[in-house]
């Protein structure tokens, strides 16, 4: 579990980062800091792996107050300013993201300050009998239980994989060869270097595209004749 605090004066910086990293099942919020300040009491006090950090503030910018610490968390710079970039990484900071910021780059983010670290995501199964058609994942600081006969597929998300159930999606700090190692179920195949799917949730295969559901699923080159065995 990575420990992270959000420093930046505005509350729609905070909502917008904690809803984002409420996805990312191996993040734990500690603490909301609105000023530097209230940033420099806290950590005086507590030790985190991670901040974000937002230069624009009043009092004491942001890359003043990293200039303060003797041994500053590894630091993610959110800013609307892209001219400070270079005084940023000057500073070692781990990345530097442009607000209004995506997912997707914030993910990019985190995965640098993770990419060290061994976080597992998955947990031990229920008991031997079970384990063939149940699991847990990590996912929104909940452990939920996956239930195979409600999987319908998974993505690879760069560092992260996306499990997309009946009524729901869950994101996982797992790589898609995890759950290639652990589906033994022969009901699960995969068919791209980004998809595993279950084989009877296919609705129908038309040229290189699954249809699960309403979602459309890309055939990988490499994997058109694992894919045909199911038509024969």
């Amino acid at each position: 579990m990575l420990k992270y605090i959000i420093i930046d004066d505005e509350p729609l910086a905070h909502e917008i980062i904690e809803e984002f990293c409420s996805m990312l099942p191996h993040l734990q919020l500690e603490k909301n800091c609105y000023n530097a300040m209230e940033a420099m009491q806290y950590l005086n006090e507590n030790t985190v792996d991670f901040m974000f950090l937002d230069i624009n503030m009043p009092k004491l910018r942001g890359l003043d107050f990293l200039r303060t610490l003797t041994k500053p968390p590894k630091t993610i710079i959110t800013t609307a300013y892209k001219e400070h970039a270079l005084e940023g990484f000057e500073l070692n900071v781990v990345d530097y993201i442009l607000k209004p910021f995506s997912f997707d780059r914030l993910v990019k983010a985190v995965n640098k300050v993770s990419e060290n670290q061994t976080t597992k995501t998955i947990v031990k199964e229920i008991s031997a009998e079970d384990t063939s058609t149940r699991f847990f994942v990590k996912g929104d600081k909940k452990h939920h239980q996956i239930d195979l006969s409600d999987l319908l597929y998974i993505e690879a998300y760069g560092n992260y994989t996306k499990l997309f159930l009946k009524d729901e999606m869950i994101v996982s700090h797992e790589k898609i060869s995890h759950y290639e190692a652990i589906l033994t179920d022969g009901n699960f195949l995969r068919v791209h270097k980004s998809f595993i799917v279950a084989v009877d949730k296919i609705k129908f295969i038309e040229g290189n595209r699954i249809l699960i559901s309403e979602h459309k699923i890309p055939i990988g080159q490499t994997y058109k004749s694992t894919v045909n065995k199911l038509l024969s």
